[in-house]
């Protein structure tokens, strides 16, 4: 059984970590740090709630650390927790820079300690259903790839995901996961274009950023905004895929979010389930509908429990978090210059 402490129990800890954690039967939370005591008590008495994240660290019978704090907390809390001899869970973004990355995946081999990046977006509906799709080649070899997260909120909000300090803003926020789906696919771009802005009145904070991968005979554009409706609702579809062969739409946000704020956990039925089926289009003008696969966001703690108990391989490895922060961190460079970055960017 491995014991875990949970450092933070907000939007990510409550909606996202805890029940999802809870859903592995290798995994035990027993512990959260965080001023939300009446909440944590609500979820399960047993949870020790906790006022800092050094009494997490300290406590000899913690095995794994998940960090779930707001993102310019995550390198500092990471290093203490490997520090103190716990594997680690790091939601995203990884960190504030690439030296930051480097020196973090450097911090957990010196110590022996597991380090992974909460990247559960690959274990969406949409995302494993487009990759069994590509992996079958249905539209053939991809010559444009399209990946959006909108989200239609013209109001800024009092929160500091929005409020221009350190880490806030769409592309720290949606950015990681539209970069690791990319890098996933694909391996590392040739080089980087990215234009990102604050388009909403009075945002301090980026809402809108457009990101060029350069591909050899592909290119690949990522697109994140808080003024447009998700795909559902009339806005772009979730991905888009142009082949030598063919078209594939897939056009719903993945429910396993709205899932877990309604309530529903991984076994409930419906768990992860999709209805909205990819749609193929192929060059005679045929039209072929394949369901979607379900997610199962659950999974990251699977393979992670497996990881520390069996040494299989991490659900996200270091080289791949290091390198989705190589590209965040090169669409930076490329939106401030307004010029093309090359990859790799050098250490």
């Amino acid at each position: 059984m491995i014991r875990v402490g949970l450092v933070g129990y907000g939007l990510a800890g409550r909606v996202f970590h805890a029940p999802l954690l809870r859903a592995v039967p290798a995994m035990r939370l027993t512990t959260i740090s965080t001023s939300r005591v009446d909440e944590v008590a609500a979820l399960d008495p047993a949870i020790a709630c906790v006022a800092t994240p050094a009494e997490i660290f300290a406590d000899p019978a913690i095995d794994l650390v998940v960090i779930a704090t707001p993102s310019a907390t995550h390198a500092q809390l990471a290093a203490e927790a490997l520090r103190a001899g716990k594997h680690v869970v790091v939601d995203k973004p990884f960190a504030l820079s690439l030296q930051q990355a480097r020196d973090l995946a450097a911090l957990a081999g010196e110590c022996g300690k597991l380090l992974a990046v909460f990247h559960n977006r690959r274990f969406d509906s949409n995302f494993l259903s487009i990759r069994a799709a590509i992996a079958e080649g249905v539209v053939g070899r991809i010559t444009h790839f399209e990946s959006h997260f909108d989200r239609f909120r013209p109001e800024v909000r009092d929160r500091w995901r929005e409020d221009g300090s350190d880490g806030s803003g769409i592309w720290f926020d949606l950015g990681p996961h539209l970069v690791d789906q990319a890098l996933a696919l694909f391996g590392r771009p040739d080089g980087v274009s990215a234009d990102i802005a604050a388009l909403r009145d009075g945002s301090p904070s980026d809402d809108w950023a457009h990101v060029v991968l350069r591909y050899a005979g592909m290119r690949v554009i990522l697109h994140a905004s808080m003024s447009a409706p998700a795909g559902e609702s009339g806005g772009s579809p979730r991905f888009l895929l142009h082949g030598q062969k063919g078209t594939l739409v897939k056009t719903r946000l993945d429910q396993q979010e709205a899932q877990l704020v309604a309530g529903l956990r991984p076994g409930d039925p419906g768990w992860g389930a999709d209805d909205d089926p990819l749609v193929i289009f192929d060059r005679q003008g045929g039209r072929t509908v394949r369901p979607a696969l379900a997610g199962c966001q659950q999974d990251y703690y699977v393979q992670m429990a497996a990881a520390i108990l069996s040494g299989t391989p991490l659900p996200v490895t270091l080289e791949d978090a290091v390198a989705v922060q190589e590209v965040v961190e090169a669409a930076q460079i490329s939106a401030r210059d307004g010029r093309q970055v090359a990859l790799p960017l050098p250490a």
